[in-house]
């Protein structure tokens, strides 16, 4: 999710450091602080896989800035992984909301109909937070009113997206008949 996320925004356009960690911090913090101690490593790991390179760049009334671009290794690096994210990237949610914030960058329709499709197939499997014989637990069955919170509250959001990715894949589909060009590379993703 955080490698991701730093050649996703640094696809979008060259940042220093702690401008990326402001940007990830708005996007995954959430679900996972970014904290000095995860960012920097991953950096460097990105920096000696060719992914990113450095470059001293002059500050406004101050010292002079490292301002971190994405290579051409790093760009294919981002499509690879936008058009065959792992399993984990499509059934948990903040991770998908992660691949969903650059999946515009990707431009191939097909290649995003596909992800799209194999998070509304995850959707379509029954699930369940408490389940009995392997079956999950109806709502009407459960006594607790914080449990029926969570499967009442869980039903509804995974009906929301299960709704909004049927739409969303018709008016790929349907963009693609009509003739229009897909979304190029060179298009902004956006975070929401």
């Amino acid at each position: 999710m955080l490698t991701l996320s730093i050649l996703g925004f640094l696809a979008e356009r060259p940042m220093h450091a702690y401008e990326l960690r402001q940007h990830l911090t708005d996007l995954i913090g959430h679900n996972r602080p970014v904290s000095d101690g995860a960012l920097y490593p991953a950096l460097n790991r990105l920096r000696q896989a060719g992914h990113l390179e450095r470059q001293a760049e002059p500050g406004s009334g101050a010292p002079v800035r490292q301002v971190l671009h994405i290579t051409e290794s790093g760009r294919a690096e981002l499509l690879r992984r936008l058009a065959d994210p792992r399993t984990t990237e499509i059934t948990d949610g903040g991770s998908f909301f992660t691949l969903l914030a650059f999946l515009s960058r990707l431009p191939d329709r097909e290649q995003q109909r596909a992800v799209l499709r194999r998070r509304l197939d995850f959707l379509s499997q029954p699930a369940g937070f408490f389940s009995r014989s392997g079956s999950p637990l109806r709502i009407k069955d459960v006594d607790d009113p914080f449990r029926k919170g969570m499967l009442i509250m869980a039903r509804a959001t995974r009906q929301a997206e299960r709704t909004w990715l049927e739409e969303t894949l018709r008016e790929l589909t349907d963009e693609e008949g009509a003739g229009e060009t897909p979304q190029g590379a060179d298009r902004p993703g956006g975070s929401g």
